[in-house]
């Protein structure tokens, strides 16, 4: 892909080669006007004469647009660099008053239809993974370098804070057990944890065991700690298996137990602050702190992580596939094109036009900040080909116009002399 560089190297070579071109049909013009002087052909003398004076006449033209020709400061000449303020404030004045114009812009809008083309463009998936490209590659990574991680974990923690204050989780604790009032769900949760404390039981009584003997004194010789801990065992079973029928003596005190503690978080505010309490003071310690400012982190890791996948990050097949379906939902939506249509139309339009002397002042400025003998060279170096067709024309046409001087000449001279 050519750079603009080279574009102007290019360019240079082109423009050279062109004024080669016109300074040797000029230098023709020349020998044969020397030619016809020493062979004396009168014909041949008139053309190259008008030749000469055409060819030389127009290189004076195109040269005095851009630099004073032979370097001699003749008036009227290096008209660009001189007149750059004339031309930029002309040049500004045109571009308000004959593009900024509200019928010819309405026209040129009703014509180009942008949300169709802008629709068309992002339903492409070559184009809308370009898009994505930029945003994954360039925009997201930036976006993560310029943020202060201690200000978004701070930001986190004030937030996270905030949220909790305003949530009374004695409320919550109060709606989540309230199920536990009704009768048969509160029996068959109970039924089932007594289940579990007794298999629990049973599979640990070896352990039981050894804690008993640890505890009891060395000289009963294993006598009392065996006593015990079948005491202890059968005493916790016997417990857990009348526990689990609902009509249980033990069962009825834990249902009171139950019903009051259920009763004080829906009814007592001293118990609904403890609760809050109790909640805030665990979010407030340190591993639940670390905890939080960690979550950060990991999503910048897990953002970064992806993003390096290149072709395979789920983030840009996302953003890609969301332009895409973007693309298509408008290009079949007709009140939505309409509504952008409309407001390019009419929005960006009415921006355009009450600032149109602004653009034109912007144009107006920018071309007298420029550098005349600059401005000259990179307009020449644009131009400067094709004006030179202007001098080679001219080294033709003044020949010619100078043959039909020398046919008038001579049928003067013939018919009426």
């Amino acid at each position: 892909m050519e750079t603009s560089t080279d574009q102007d190297i290019l360019k240079v070579k082109a423009l050279k080669k062109m004024k080669q071109n016109a300074l040797a049909l000029l230098g023709v013009a020349v020998l044969l006007f020397i030619i016809a002087i020493y062979f004396k052909i009168p014909i041949l003398q008139a053309f190259s004469e008008a030749a000469m004076v055409g060819g030389i006449a127009d290189w004076f033209a195109v040269v005095a647009l851009f630099r004073h020709p032979m370097g001699i400061p003749i008036w009227h000449t290096a008209i660009i660099p001189t007149k750059k303020n004339e031309i930029g404030e002309n040049l500004g004045n045109f571009v308000s008053e004959e593009f900024l114009n509200r019928e010819k812009l309405e026209i040129k809008l009703d014509e180009f239809n942008f949300a169709v083309k802008a629709s068309d463009w992002l339903s492409q998936k070559e184009n809308a993974i370009k898009i994505a490209n930029v945003v994954s590659v360039n925009i997201i990574p930036g976006v993560l370098n310029t943020i202060n991680d201690e200000d978004i974990k701070r930001f986190i923690q004030v937030q996270f804070r905030e949220r909790l204050d305003a949530i009374n989780f004695g409320d919550w604790v109060a709606v989540a057990l309230e199920p536990l009032q009704k009768g048969e769900l509160k029996n068959q949760l109970l039924t089932n944890l007594f289940d579990v404390l007794s298999n629990e039981l049973i599979n640990n009584k070896d352990l039981i065991r050894r804690k008993v003997k640890d505890s009891t004194p060395f000289l009963s010789f294993g006598l009392a700690d065996k006593s015990i801990t079948e005491g202890v065992f059968n005493g916790l079973y016997d417990f857990l298996n009348t526990a689990k029928d609902p009509n249980s003596e033990v069962r009825a005190k834990i249902d009171e137990y139950v019903y009051d503690f259920l009763d004080k978080v829906k009814n007592s505010e001293e118990m609904r602050v403890k609760i809050n309490n109790l909640i805030l003071g665990f979010t407030g310690k340190k591993e639940v702190q670390d905890y939080i400012n960690g979550i950060w982190d990991e999503i910048k890791l897990s953002i970064t992580d992806d993003l390096d996948k290149g072709e395979e990050s789920k983030i840009r097949n996302s953003i890609s596939g969301l332009i895409q379906s973007f693309g298509e939902g408008i290009s079949q939506d007709e009140i939505m094109i309409a509504k952008i249509n409309n407001f390019i139309k009419e929005d960006l339009l009415s921006v355009l036009l009450n600032n149109k002397k602004v653009i034109g002042d912007l144009i107006s400025s920018t071309v007298k900040s420029w550098d005349g003998k600059e401005v000259s060279e990179k307009l020449e170096l644009e131009i400067g080909k094709d004006l030179q067709y202007i001098r080679i024309n001219g080294t033709l046409v003044g020949g010619i116009i100078g043959l039909v001087i020398y046919g008038v000449e001579q049928i003067y001279h013939y018919f009426i002399i």
